[in-house]
């Protein structure tokens, strides 16, 4: 895995009232005013918008991104699945903060994933940095797609709009790291997961009727 760290803690409250106005894609979930902050593709079972838009979806684009269909969230859509809170010191100052979000498997189910014990899911930050992880890690180690930290949306230019993230204090196996080396898997300002297996698979076109 790639390590490019960003070393620096944003002012993660500022912004927070304008957030849910914020969109990272054209593409808003289906039945939503509201912009999209999260993107799920690969092998998902249900999707919510069409094909990457090379013209509209140029941050995308630029990350040689590609899909058939995929899942759209907007802050509302994260916000009303089942959430948890997480508490984990954080390698930027070394201070607890107290993290909320829904599960991502349960992001995942949300676009009807059949998660198996190959399935991969490939993070892509805002800045181009990206961390593969096992839904089986996912799983283990209770990861989240954090929406609030302390109480209070995660603004871009902070540590979000959303950020993919576990609570390393819990788990002997982390905790153990230093802290500058416990979230290399946990990119902030997440905005893309591709869902691939280990095999390689991926999903093939749609087949247009006719």
């Amino acid at each position: 895995m790639t390590n490019h760290r960003r070393h620096f803690l944003g002012a993660a409250a500022i912004g927070a009232a304008t957030l849910p106005s914020l969109g990272l894609a054209q593409h808003a979930p289906s039945g939503s005013r509201s912009s999209t902050l999260l993107t799920v593709g690969g092998l998902i079972g249900s999707g919510n918008r069409g094909a990457l838009d090379p013209a509209m979806d140029r941050m995308l684009v630029r990350q040689n991104i590609s899909f058939a269909k995929a899942r759209a969230f907007d802050f509302a859509s994260l916000v009303a699945l089942p959430s948890a809170t997480i508490q984990p010191t954080l390698e930027y100052d070394s201070k607890p903060h107290t993290l909320k979000g829904p599960l991502l498997t349960d992001v995942m189910k949300a676009c009807a994933v059949t998660i198996t014990p190959q399935t991969l899911f490939k993070l892509y930050a805002v800045d181009g940095y990206t961390a593969q992880l096992s839904a089986a890690d996912a799983t283990h180690y209770r990861v989240i797609v954090a929406t609030h930290l302390d109480g209070r949306p995660l603004a871009l230019g902070g540590l979000g709009p959303l950020w993919a993230v576990y609570d390393a204090d819990r788990f002997a196996d982390t905790a153990a790291k230093p802290l500058s080396a416990r979230f290399a898997s946990s990119p902030w300002a997440t905005y893309y997961i591709d869902v691939t297996d280990s095999c390689g698979c991926t999903p093939e076109p749609d087949k247009k009727a006719g």
